[in-house]
């Protein structure tokens, strides 16, 4: 018997890859609400990352440092812009793709705004550096089983970094590593396989030093239970103690983003409706992908009818 329940609503929030310049201006210029974000973020920075975000230049938006802390802002000022114009259903879970995560906490009520925004310029400023030390490549490989290619990839010296969809897979390391495992999986019946520009090889083994200098910093910014279930990219599953969330923070730099299993456990929940909430529309696209019968929706299209 079909349930009678109407589905649950869960807010995805994007993470990097999905900056673009011009992101969160119209929003600045517009809400108030949106502005003081912006403004507190500048302030707590000690330096104009709104202009960054607004005026560019790309390059400067994508340092990963700068990219992190801008998509974290652009996000939040959305969800405030929805929120407070009911556009949305109240979610159910929260969950987001890397860096939005942090965004998901702090929708959440597990981390304060001015913190988040310390945290993940911090995590952009150590991921870069790591990336500088050790070099180190990331590759998008399409159209191989998941499962098949994480077997795959153990003697091959690379990790996972995203199980992104049934059909996208990320791998990570050691730049010549990358591209013999490229070589390799192509080989073994990929579809294709495609370099990612990026400056380091993030959420693989090499990322465990940057970890190591980033887990004081968790330490020391408090952080609450959420209010609402946010499901973890490590395993798929919600976050549960406080201390649970400081090692989510802390492994997650090395860790892979098991993003088709949070979107199958949110599905198996009860979850149908998925709204992505921050700048572009890659989860969206994720979504569609990977889950049948969902009704997915993007705060860029939400955000047109508020303001129309």
């Amino acid at each position: 018997m079909l349930s009678s329940e109407p589905p649950l609503t869960a807010y995805l929030f994007p993470g990097q890859g999905s900056q673009a310049v011009g992101m969160g201006k119209t929003l600045y210029e517009s809400e108030p609400a949106a502005r003081r974000l912006w403004e507190e973020a500048d302030s707590l920075l000690g330096y104009s990352l709104s202009t960054i975000a607004f005026e560019g230049p790309e390059d400067d938006l994508t340092r990963t440092e700068n990219a992190q802390p801008a998509l974290l802002v652009a996000s939040i000022a959305a969800l405030r812009v929805l929120t407070a114009r009911g556009s949305v259903d109240a979610p159910a879970f929260l969950t987001g793709h890397s860096l939005g995560e942090y965004t998901a906490l702090v929708a959440a009520g597990s981390l304060a705004f001015g913190d988040a925004v310390s945290l993940v310029r911090l995590r952009g400023e150590l991921m870069r550096d790591e990336g500088e030390r050790v070099g180190g490549a990331m590759a998008a490989v399409i159209g191989m089983d998941p499962e098949a290619l994480s077997e795959a990839c153990s003697p091959l010296g690379v990790d996972v970094a995203n199980y992104n969809s049934a059909e996208q897979t990320v791998i990570s390391g050691e730049a010549g590593a990358v591209a013999r495992a490229s070589d390799a999986l192509k080989a073994a019946g990929a579809r294709r396989v495609i370099p990612l520009p990026v400056s380091g090889a993030f959420h693989s083994r090499l990322m465990r030093p940057a970890a190591d200098a980033f887990e004081s910093a968790v330490a020391s910014v408090a952080i609450e239970p959420a209010t609402v279930p946010v499901v973890g990219n490590i395993r798929g599953v919600p976050l549960g103690s406080v201390a649970e969330i400081r090692r989510e923070l802390v492994e997650q730099l090395y860790s892979p983003v098991r993003w088709l299993q949070s979107l199958r456990y949110l599905q198996e929940a009860g979850v149908g409706r998925y709204v992505e909430v921050g700048p572009g529309r890659v989860l969206a696209g994720l979504v569609r992908k990977s889950l049948d019968d969902a009704v997915v929706q993007s705060s860029d299209t939400l955000l047109v009818a508020v303001s129309s």
